[in-house]
């Protein structure tokens, strides 16, 4: 995402759903709409730590936290995010089937 590249909907699963921090709550359409028309756009995606990992044959769940940096709608923004993510296992590669994320205050 950091590159802003089209080709990460490659990672995401058909029915993929991203809750954002702000109550936000987009499907993979709505993700691809907005970031082509770049609504958002990122300068920056550190991985601060990764605090849980299970994995249950195909699935795996991630709790992790992340610094953010860039615009959205030409309006500079940098955060700290809380990430829930689970992955599922489709054929060889892992696709992101749901993300959660709540902003970390400081």
């Amino acid at each position: 995402m950091m590159k802003n590249d089209v080709q990460i909907v490659d990672l995401f699963c058909s029915d993929v759903s991203f809750g954002h921090s702000n109550g936000w709550i987009q499907n993979l359409d709505d993700f691809k709409k907005d970031f082509t028309s770049k609504k958002v756009s990122y300068k920056e995606i550190i991985q601060l730590e990764i605090s849980e990992l299970k994995q249950f044959k195909n699935t795996v769940s991630i709790r992790r936290s992340v610094k953010v940096a860039g615009l959205y709608k030409n309006q500079d923004f940098e955060m700290k995010l809380a990430l829930f993510e689970i992955w599922l296992k489709k054929k060889s590669a892992w696709k992101l089937w749901s993300r959660q994320s709540v902003e970390i205050k400081p």
